[in-house]
């Protein structure tokens, strides 16, 4: 296939995805069977922003063209993808570059997200069945030309061991912040619950922690979080609130809760399922500058920053970790 025929692909893919028929509509409800984590209702944000900011004609065209992309590639290399398995999809976009750079890809699904990923290539394979040859799934990944894994802190360390020798892109845990004024309006307090809730916060672009202003009011920050607090109904989720609840009770240390989130003062950056870690501040440029320099930072949200509600939201231009993905194939 050429450049303009993958492309092509691509969108009527994305078209597959928003029309929904009976075998997508299955695929999407066996993965919440073998993953509790992916509600049908987190599903259809992830796949309906895949759809709609990743494989529209227009955006994907425009994507493509700032790169200097060969029509058809003479070499294909044969790229290995691990892809991480926290939320729907995540490591789509990884695909997404890889087909549209020529190269070839072999696949090492998460087994938390094994199902959708291997539906949408059978559906690719449906239109055209000679990709079948550039793009397969192994349990493990041998004798690839170049990798792209993403993983734990710790799983990074072997990944460097195994695949130092190739060019390679590893990707290691990041997570999300948002500062706050406390001049935020009503809407903009209900657009942060995004950020915090959707996925359960297991997304590296979900916000964990928020820094805030002294003698900042969480009274209406609280308020406007209760949007979610059907979440409480879903058992894993409030396994974990529990959890995290009665251990500050046992070690009698301050907390706030609205029912459905808790929120914790903690410097750490990381947060467990169903806590907010929040901080102070005196000097939010300060602050700012400080975030954006942190490897363990992928959004920054705020006032002057990623608009409340959009973290989730990824655009093709939004690599993980700073890294353009689409380059780096392209330099091999």
């Amino acid at each position: 296939m050429d450049l303009q025929q993958r492309l092509n692909l691509l969108v009527q893919l994305g078209e597959y995805i928003l029309q929904s028929p009976h075998p997508w509509q299955a695929a999407k409800e066996k993965a919440f069977r073998e993953n509790g984590w992916f509600n049908p209702e987190f599903i259809e944000i992830a796949v309906r922003n895949i759809a709609t900011e990743f494989l529209e004609k227009n955006k994907l065209e425009s994507f493509a063209g700032t790169y200097n992309i060969p029509g058809q590639k003479d070499t294909a290399k044969n790229v290995g993808i691990v892809m991480a398995g926290n939320i729907p999809l995540v490591g789509f976009h990884d695909f997404l570059c890889t087909f549209i750079s020529g190269h070839n890809q072999t696949i090492k699904l998460s087994s938390r997200d094994s199902v959708l990923v291997s539906h949408l290539t059978d559906w690719m394979f449906t239109k055209v069945p000679e990709l079948k040859a550039g793009i397969r799934f192994e349990v493990m990944l041998k004798g690839c030309d170049a990798y792209i894994a993403t993983g734990s802190n710790n799983s990074a360390r072997y990944f460097e061991y195994y695949f130092s020798r190739f060019p390679h892109i590893i990707r290691k845990n990041r997570t999300s912040v948002a500062i706050l004024t406390g001049n935020e309006t009503n809407e903009q307090l209900s657009a942060l619950a995004d950020d915090v809730y959707l996925y359960f916060g297991l997304g590296c672009r979900n916000v964990t922690k928020i820094y805030v202003p002294q003698e900042y009011d969480f009274v209406p920050l609280l308020e406007s979080f209760r949007k979610y607090n059907y979440l409480f109904d879903h058992h894993k989720y409030k396994n974990n609130y529990d959890y995290q609840l009665a251990v500050l009770l046992i070690n009698k240390q301050f907390y706030m809760t609205n029912g459905s989130v808790i929120f914790h003062q903690n410097t750490s950056l990381y947060s467990p399922i169903s806590v907010l870690h929040y901080e102070y501040y005196d000097d939010a440029a300060t602050l700012a500058a400080t975030l954006r320099t942190s490897e363990s930072v992928q959004c920054l949200v705020g006032t002057d920053h990623i608009p409340f509600g959009q973290a989730q939201k990824p655009e093709l231009t939004d690599f993980a970790d700073g890294i353009d993905t689409l380059q780096f194939l392209l330099s091999f």
